[in-house]
């Protein structure tokens, strides 16, 4: 859940050292098993060695009905910082292929290349993003995929360096649209979260003086994304949901895909619920809240995302959108996306939906495969065979 280029010119307002001295309660549970210190962390280190301490191994998969933190050893280090690589990842399709990732549609030689822009949510890595690139290289689609770390708008330069990366992006797209290879090439956009939503109306407003290289763009899929509103609350549940990687208290229970309406609370929550991870999740998400809300009212910040929100509202391509979206997302407001589309629906956009119910916030390939592939290739028939393009 971020902008692309958040609190510029603010640094009056940060300190440059941040020193919290508490210790997070342990205790014995098969569920859940944490004992760290945060001792003096220093965002002024070039090098930003970190000096968090984990004593103990976590969990990498939740236990369901409990809340666990899935945290690794170099945390502070590859979370906050991100990783050390290109702003952004080519991954080449060789063609369609046939073991299954591939039905339903493809992409043959000697038609158009097509390559998908995959806008990672916050915190996401390359790997995260993997099962994506596999599902398009398989259908003979190219990917490039492009992450922000938590630091990378967070961080003392103040979003520089993230706008920097996407104005980077958004040239080697404008260099590979342009490039003579004797095909035609065109885009279609896979956002997740509001981040990679954000980042995708930054591109556009690069690109908006050039509508020739607009009008290549074939397709967005919004993933746990769509959310026009600026609000701290969001914001705040974002970057908790990010650091602490919980997934299990993201979501309420149903036994449907689909039926988002009919959701249901667990009726043993309250007693399943671990009372040091939701100490730790309301702790962060007042602490997030009143950051934003005093952030998100700086004219600088304020004016910037408003620019950008207000072009994917009023100025998106007109090519088809796909909203996925669930209920059950505790970061992203269903009912902000079911009012984004519905504006979208009557500015004459194409847009379709799909209402997963139960998934966590960008969790819905992986909690639903079969339907979430079927989705995703209904969507790309409907964005290429009109194009002519398959």
């Amino acid at each position: 859940m971020a902008s692309t280029r958040i609190l510029q010119c603010s640094s009056r307002h940060l300190c440059h050292s941040i020193t919290p001295g508490f210790r997070i309660p342990s205790r014995k549970n098969p569920h859940f098993h944490f004992a760290c210190r945060f001792s003096s962390l220093s965002f002024n280190s070039q090098n930003h060695s970190s000096k968090f301490q984990f004593n103990r191994s976590f969990n990498s998969r939740p236990v369901p009905g409990t809340t666990n933190l899935s945290i690794p050893g170099n945390f502070a280090h590859q979370f906050l910082f991100g990783p050390y690589d290109a702003s952004f990842r080519w991954n080449f399709a060789s063609g369609p292929n046939t073991n299954g990732l591939g039905d339903g549609i493809a992409v043959h030689d000697g038609g158009p290349e097509i390559a998908v822009v995959i806008l990672g949510w916050l915190g996401a890595k390359p790997k995260h993003l993997r099962r994506y690139v596999e599902l398009y290289n398989a259908k003979g689609i190219h990917a490039v995929t492009f992450v922000a770390s938590v630091m990378d708008v967070l961080s003392f330069d103040l979003g520089k360096k993230l706008e920097a990366r996407v104005k980077q992006l958004a040239d080697e797209l404008v260099s590979w649209l342009s490039s003579e290879s004797g095909r035609d090439r065109c885009l279609i956009f896979h956002t997740f979260s509001n981040t990679g939503w954000l980042a995708y109306g930054a591109i556009l407003d690069t690109l908006k003086n050039r509508q020739d290289l607009l009008e290549k763009i074939k397709g967005c899929v919004v993933d746990s994304g769509g959310d026009p509103n600026i609000d701290p609350k969001v914001w705040a549940a974002g970057f908790t949901t990010a650091l602490l990687k919980k997934s299990s208290s993201a979501t309420y229970i149903s036994t449907e895909p689909g039926q988002g309406n009919h959701l249901r609370h667990a009726t043993n929550a309250s007693k399943i619920l671990e009372k040091e991870p939701f100490l730790i999740e309301s702790l962060m998400l007042f602490a997030f809240e009143k950051l934003f809300s005093y952030l998100l009212n700086l004219p600088d910040i304020n004016q910037r995302l408003t620019k950008i929100i207000s072009g994917l509202l009023k100025n998106q391509p007109m090519s088809p959108q796909l909203y996925l979206y669930s209920t059950g997302d505790k970061v992203i407001p269903f009912k902000a996306v079911e009012s984004f589309i519905e504006e979208q629906k009557r500015s004459g956009k194409q847009v379709s939906s799909f209402n997963f119910g139960s998934s966590p916030h960008v969790d819905h390939y992986r909690t639903f495969p079969d339907l979430y592939a079927a989705q995703l290739d209904s969507f790309l028939k409907e964005c290429l065979v009109m194009e002519g393009k398959l």
